[in-house]
C-alpha cells in the first residue's frame, strides 16, 4: 500500500510511517457536501430575494398605472356622460342685474353704468373741452342767461331767461354774437327754444339723455354764465336726488347754479345733458335745481301742452315755504297768490287794449314812442314820451285808451298795496309783473 496511505479498505491500519511523513487527509465527503448545501441555500435565498423584490416593484408600479388609468377614466366618464344626453341651458339672469342675487353691489352698478354710458368717464377736462362750445351765453331785456345747442340752429334755455322777448342776442364761446328767435316757451316747464336764422356750420351740439337714467349720486357737470359775465365757467357735483314738484321732474345737485347759470346744461361725466339749470335755493349751500331733460325732449318735438300756468321755479318756491309752520309766512304765501290773480286778470285787460293801441296807432297817431315800455300804451302816463301827435278825429279814441288804461293801473296799484301789506318780497312782485308785462315804475304815481 502506498506509503502515504496509513488505512487500507481492508481496516489495516499503519502506524509505522515517520512523524515527517504523516499527511493530513482532506476533510470527509460528509463535511464538503454540508459546505456545498449551504451555498445552495444561500444562492436560493439570494436569488428568492431578487425575485421578489423584483415581484413588489412590479406590481406597484402596475398599480400606480391602474389608478392614473382610473383617474382618467373618472374625469372623462361625465364629458362621455353630457355628450349622450342633452345640453342644460346656461342660466340668464335678470334684465336688471341689481336684482340678480348673485350680482354684487360693485358688478350692479358696473352693469348699470355700462347700460346708460357711464362706463368709462373721460377726463373733466377733455369733457370740458368738447362739450364747453355748445354752451351760450344769452342776453335779453329782463337780464342775462345761459343756452346749449341741441342742434346747429337750434338752442335750448329757460324761459325765465328768455322773458318776454320775441328775439335775443347769442354770444358763442368764440365772441360772436347773433341774434336768435325765441320760437317756443313753455314757462310750466321753464323752458324755451331758440332759432337762429340758419345753421351754423361746424356748430358743436350736445347730445339729451333722459332723467330715468339718472342715478343719485353720480358725477355731474354745469356749464354757464355765472352773473352774466363769467361765460363757460365750469362747476361740478353730484346729483342728490330727483324730484318730483307737480308735472315737473327736476334733478337736485350740489353743483354750483349762481344767477347767470339758468339755461345752462347740466351733464353726466360723458357730457350728455340730464338737466337744465334753472335755480339754486338762496341761503342754503349745495341745493340747486336743473329741469329734467325730457322735458326739453317733449318741448323739441312739438307735442307739449301746458296743463298749468305755475312755473318750477314758483311751485318749488311754495313747496319750501309749505315746509314751514309760521302763521307768518302762510299769510305771505296767500297774499302772493292772491296778488298773482289780479295781476292775471289785470293782463287780460290790457291784453285787449294793446289789440285797440296797434290799430290807433296805425290810423291815429303819427310819430314814435319813446321810454322803452313794456306796453306801449303805458305812455299815456307820461305823454312826454309820446313824440308826435293825435289825429283831431281820433280824440275820443285817445280819451278811452286813457281811460282804460287808468282803469288797469288803479287795479295794479290796488293789488301792489295789498301785497305790500301781506309782506309779499318786492322781488316776486317784480318778477309776476314781468311775467305779465305790467312792470311799470309809475303806478304809484
Amino acid at each position: 500500500m502506498p506509503a502515504h496511505v496509513t488505512t487500507c479498505r481492508c481496516g489495516f491500519q499503519r502506524d509505522d510511517l515517520p512523524v515527517a511523513a504523516t499527511f493530513t487527509a482532506p476533510a470527509p465527503a460528509a463535511t464538503i457536501s454540508s459546505a456545498s448545501a449551504l451555498i445552495r441555500v444561500a444562492a436560493a435565498l439570494i436569488v428568492c430575494a431578487g425575485v421578489s423584490v423584483g415581484w413588489f416593484l412590479w406590481t406597484r408600479r402596475e398599480s400606480r398605472d391602474s389608478s392614473t388609468a382610473a383617474r382618467a377614466t373618472v374625469r372623462l366618464a361625465p364629458v362621455a356622460q353630457a355628450d349622450a344626453r342633452p345640453q342644460t341651458p346656461t342660466p340668464v339672469r335678470p334684465a336688471d342685474p341689481a336684482k340678480d342675487p348673485s350680482t354684487t353691489p360693485d358688478e350692479a352698478k358696473k352693469n348699470n353704468d355700462a347700460k346708460n354710458g357711464n362706463d368709462a368717464s373721460p377726463a373733466l377736462e377733455d369733457l370740458v373741452a368738447r362739450v364747453g362750445p355748445a354752451v351760450v351765453a344769452i342776453e335779453t331785456s329782463a337780464g342775462r342767461g345761459s343756452g346749449f345747442f341741441v342742434e346747429k340752429d337750434t338752442i335750448v334755455t329757460n324761459a325765465h331767461v328768455a322773458g318776454n322777448d320775441l328775439s335775443v342776442h347769442v354770444r358763442l364761446s368764440s365772441g360772436n354774437t347773433l341774434v336768435a328767435r325765441v320760437d317756443r316757451v313753455a314757462t310750466d316747464f321753464d323752458l324755451a327754444i331758440l332759432k337762429l336764422p340758419s345753421p351754423i356750420e361746424n356748430q358743436a351740439v350736445v347730445d339729451l339723455g333722459e332723467t330715468t337714467r339718472v342715478r343719485p349720486g353720480e358725477d355731474v357737470v354745469a356749464i354757464g354764465s355765472p352773473l352774466g359775465v363769467f361765460q363757460n365757467s365750469v362747476t361740478r357735483g353730484i346729483v342728490s336726488a330727483i324730484r318730483l314738484n307737480g308735472p315737473v321732474t327736476l334733478v337736485q345737485t350740489d353743483a354750483a347754479i349762481n344767477p347767470g347759470n339758468s339755461g345752462g346744461p347740466l351733464m353726466n361725466r360723458h357730457g350728455v345733458v340730464i338737466g337744465i339749470n334753472t335755480m339754486g335755493v338762496r341761503n342754503a349751500q349745495g341745493i340747486s335745481f336743473a329741469v329734467g331733460v325730457d322735458h326739453a325732449r317733449e318741448l323739441l318735438s312739438g307735442r307739449h301742452v301746458a296743463t298749468t300756468d305755475s312755473t318750477p321755479i314758483r311751485a318749488l318756491n311754495d313747496s319750501l315755504q309749505s315746509t314751514s309752520t309760521s302763521d307768518t309766512d302762510m299769510a305771505r304765501a296767500k297774499a302772493v297768490r292772491s296778488y298773482e290773480s289780479t295781476l292775471a286778470n289785470a293782463a287780460r285787460r290790457a291784453d285787449q287794449l294793446d289789440s285797440y293801441w296797434r290799430r290807433f296807432k296805425a290810423d291815429c297817431f303819427d310819430g314814435s314812442i319813446g321810454g322803452g315800455f313794456d306796453r306801449e300804451w303805458f305812455s299815456v302816463f307820461e305823454t312826454d314820451k309820446m313824440h308826435g301827435t293825435v289825429s283831431p278825429a281820433c280824440h275820443n279814441s285817445f280819451a278811452y285808451i286813457q281811460n282804460e288804461a287808468g282803469t288797469i293801473k288803479g287795479i295794479v296799484a290796488l293789488a301792489e298795496e295789498s301785497a305790500r301789506k301781506g309782506d309779499v318780497f318786492p322781488g316776486v312782485r317784480r318778477d309776476l309783473r314781468q311775467k305779465y308785462r305790467l312792470d311799470y315804475a309809475g303806478w304809484d304815481r
